[in-house]
């Protein structure tokens, strides 16, 4: 991989990730872009203990483009992009419209290809490791500025979703705080730790998981299950087998193979709703451990977080969306309609040829 850091006519940082040592990388960002001006903050709620971003900046943000307008293109023919050069393989760069920026953490934007028709499911093993290594090199960056203290990379894909650019791409998050998701793990940590002396939670339940019946792909390294008390429709959690607890820590092995299991499974959840469907709506999230201090969660560390990524679609049948009604935005008590054996069973029946 081959790591070039340009910035943009309004000073945003680009960087182009190569699969080639020889790509050269010198194109100049030729728009008359203005610096950018965020406004955004962090709130606290002071009964919930959880924050909110306000960014009303972001009511100006490009909304669904025409395809010879998407400003994640290549620039070619004239026509000026987010993206100086003619092509690329993977290119990483700060959000015009980010929902934190400054003091309140960073957005970074990730486009996987070049390729407007694409997803990532379309990805070579090469591509879809060339996406990791960024996701890994930009968690080690982001993680050593002052104001980070967890990074979190994500794929929104499908505009039932709420994505604004249909190009295949995905964001990064470096949040301030330790986000309430992975706060309710750490105190889930905490607690079977000192309940069992000492034994890991993420360990147990990866142990239990592999023994049901709700596994769906498995290999040396990688192993992908729907979980016990999936909350969505079709809902897989992919871990890898030894515990690591951020992508900086996994091994050779465990990165060659994940872009063989994660590309299958993409694969697969396309494969959900029979031929002839629209492409699968999903949210793809890593989970990683926060990099500040961690000392409100009695006696866990960093090491004893468990790096994964769950996978999830928000469509429960063919046409039908699951929306989160009274009881899941109300009150946080997710209904399922799909068993997640049923599930599981599905995403084992589609298996890509």
């Amino acid at each position: 991989m081959k790591k070039t850091s340009t910035r943009l006519a309004d000073g945003r940082e680009l960087i182009h990730y190569d699969l080639r040592d020889d790509a050269v990388r010198g194109a100049v960002d030729r728009r008359p872009l203005e610096r950018t001006v965020t406004t955004s903050g962090i709130r606290r709620d002071p009964l919930l203990g959880d924050a909110v971003a306000v960014a009303s900046h972001r009511q100006g943000r490009t909304y669904h483009p025409p395809a010879d307008e998407c400003p994640l293109c290549p620039t070619r023919d004239g026509r000026l992009s987010e993206i100086p050069d003619s092509a690329y393989d993977v290119v990483v760069f700060e959000n015009r419209f980010p929902s934190l920026a400054q003091d309140s953490g960073r957005c970074e934007v990730v486009c996987f290809t070049s390729d407007h028709d694409a997803s990532f499911a379309d990805l070579s093993e090469d591509q879809a490791r060339l996406v990791l290594d960024a996701w890994t090199d930009r968690t080690s960056e982001l993680s050593h500025l002052p104001s980070v203290e967890q990074v979190f990379c994500f794929e929104n894909r499908g505009e039932e979703i709420g994505v604004t650019l249909g190009h295949p791409h995905g964001q990064i998050y470096a949040y301030p705080f330790t986000t309430p998701r992975t706060a309710l793990m750490l105190r889930s940590l905490a607690t079977h730790k000192e309940a069992t002396g000492g034994q890991n939670l993420f360990d147990a339940v990866l142990e239990c998981e592999l023994a049901d019946e709700r596994v769906v792909l498995e290999g040396e390294h990688w192993a992908a299950f729907v979980p016990y008390a999936a909350h969505w429709p079709y809902e897989v959690h992919l871990y890898p087998k030894r515990r690591v607890p951020d992508l900086l820590g996994l091994d050779e092995p465990a990165r060659t193979e994940f872009a063989q299991v994660y590309l299958e499974l993409l694969k697969r959840f396309d494969r959900i709703f029979g031929e002839g469907e629209p492409p699968t709506p999903y949210i793809a999230a890593w989970h990683q451990a926060p990099f500040g201090t961690l000392d409100e969660f009695d006696g866990v560390t960093r090491d004893d977080f468990a790096l994964h990524l769950e996978l999830f679609t928000i469509r429960r049948t063919s046409g039908k969306l699951k929306f989160l009604a009274g009881s899941e935005s109300g009150m946080s008590v997710f209904i399922n309609d799909v068993p997640p054996e049923r599930a599981a069973e599905r995403l084992r029946e589609v298996a890509s040829s």
